[in-house]
């Protein structure tokens, strides 16, 4: 009867053993879980709430002056031949649309580096196309009904400005619904197309 109360007191000290045991380990990995799911969400409020003071970029405008919505004509208002042409492949290296590529329509002598004309429509554009001119470049208006802004290349002009140094927050990109050749791998078929006259 004796070994049977202490096999049945071994049993039940066994049996305590693996109770106590499971209910730690029990814990254990509750007490993990909720650190684990504690420390992802911490991770993840701070990710999702930047600052409201923080700017990435100024919302798309297709409309605001940038050098590849404004179509530059340039003009050679000196004896140099082939001044407009090499300049205005120049202007075009530089992200602008190039319009009219001629002497100066209006026969007037530019006697500093360059003039920089434009209409009502394109005094917003003016700017973006004075440094292309060179220091001395000046801003003559006109009455012109369109947005081009013209380049006249006057007797000092030797090279374009150096390029504008960016300034302020850039403009986000533009939302677009199609693939962009560079995420889908295949040219677009503008490209193509243009490529083939």
């Amino acid at each position: 009867m004796a070994d049977r109360e202490l096999t049945s007191e071994l049993r039940h000290r066994q049996q305590q053993r693996r109770t106590t045991t499971t209910i730690l380990v029990v814990l254990l990995a509750l007490f993990f879980a909720f650190w684990y799911a504690y420390s992802y969400y911490r991770d993840s409020t701070r990710v999702a709430a930047p600052s409201s003071t923080e700017v990435t970029c100024t919302p798309f405008d297709p409309k605001a002056p940038a050098p590849g919505n404004t179509t530059v004509n340039v003009y050679n208002a000196t004896s140099k031949n082939g001044l407009a042409g090499r300049t205005a492949a120049d202007v075009e290296r530089r992200g602008f649309k190039v319009g009219t590529v001629a002497n100066d329509p209006l026969n007037r002598k530019v006697t500093g580096p360059a003039e920089v004309r434009f209409g009502p429509r394109g005094k917003s554009r003016a700017p973006l196309v004075v440094p292309l001119g060179g220091k001395g470049t000046k801003q003559v208006a006109d009455k012109r009904k369109d947005a081009t802004v013209d380049l006249v290349l006057g007797e000092t002009f030797s090279k374009l400005g150096p390029a504008p140094t960016p300034t302020g927050t850039p403009m986000c990109p533009s939302p677009s619904t199609e693939p962009t050749a560079s995420s889908s791998g295949a040219p677009s078929s503008s490209a193509s197309s243009s490529s083939a006259g």
